[in-house]
């Protein structure tokens, strides 16, 4: 499959691609640097934004504009504008060596957010609901690295993942009690990364150290592959006007000199044409 490919430096971990239909930019992060970047197909030109935050693991559109930062320290607003950042909570304060990884926000502007453990990966990290009046619910513990997360509304799903545990599951979102389902497991060394649903509510997951990216029907059943020219894709979205174009973040850590020698797309941000409409994401209301 054609690809392009965007005109950024490449990154240590890119992830949490989101395209904003308001300005029609695409907003990216690099986790281990850690940076905030954007993307304007109109003029092509890719930015490195500054942020005083530690450790951007993840991004979400705000209602009121803007943008969520989920960083080490706490969740933040920012103003893309001025620059500006306020801290809004910290699900997590307080623990020591962990970090805000994968996040999400549900149809009713709740944002959902992983943390983990980063030194030795152990499977205690958990996955939080922060509801817009800033209340916290633990919505799922014993997670390595709680990945994938994504919202299927016409089914009610929440669906995430243990990269670590090579697993997909879901639930009803709106029903913390309910058991959590197998969705779909990955054989070694393809890990299920991060996500995003089509307008056809079908799920899209990037598989770490696989290559490729998938494409889930409801059922769970695969319906579709794509390979990549990189090992370590790490999430995806639509974007675009149209929300026809997919983009993929990827990742250079952990590749040898001589893997990145044979791999000169490695941590570039991919734009694929792939025939099948996306949808606009979730904007919270914290």
């Amino acid at each position: 499959m054609q690809f392009d490919v965007l005109d950024a430096e490449a990154n240590r971990l890119g992830e949490c691609p989101i395209w904003c239909e308001r300005t029609e930019r695409l907003w990216w992060v690099d986790v281990l640097t850690p940076a905030l970047w954007s993307h304007d197909p109109a003029t092509e030109i890719c930015l490195s934004h500054p942020i005083s935050a530690r450790r951007l693991g993840s991004i979400a559109l705000r209602q009121a504009g803007g943008l969520l930062l989920a960083c080490e320290n706490g969740l933040f607003s920012y103003d893309p504008e001025t620059g500006e950042q306020a801290f809004l909570i910290d699900p997590e304060p307080g623990r020591a060596g962990h970090r805000k990884n994968d996040g999400r926000t549900d149809p009713d502007g709740n944002f959902w957010i992983g943390t983990l453990q980063e030194d030795a990966y152990s499977s205690v990290g958990s996955l939080y609901r922060v509801t817009p009046d800033r209340s916290v619910s633990v919505e799922a513990t014993n997670l390595a690295i709680p990945n994938s997360l994504a919202f299927d509304p016409e089914r009610s799903r929440v669906y995430y993942a243990d990269t670590r545990a090579y697993t997909i599951w879901y639930r009803e979102f709106a029903a913390p009690d309910s058991d959590r389902k197998v969705f779909a497991k990955t054989t070694a060394p393809a890990r299920p990364d991060g996500s995003c649903i089509d307008a056809e509510g079908h799920l899209w997951n990037a598989e770490y150290a696989g290559g490729r990216v998938v494409r889930y029907a409801p059922s769970g059943e695969i319906s579709m592959t794509i390979d990549l020219p990189v090992s370590h894709p790490t999430c995806c979205c639509f974007g675009g006007a149209d929300f026809q174009t997919l983009y993929v973040t990827s990742a250079i850590e952990p590749l040898t000199t001589d893997q990145m020698t044979s791999e000169p797309f490695a941590g570039k941000v991919l734009a694929l044409k792939v025939g099948i409409s996306g949808r606009a994401e979730f904007r919270t209301r914290i």
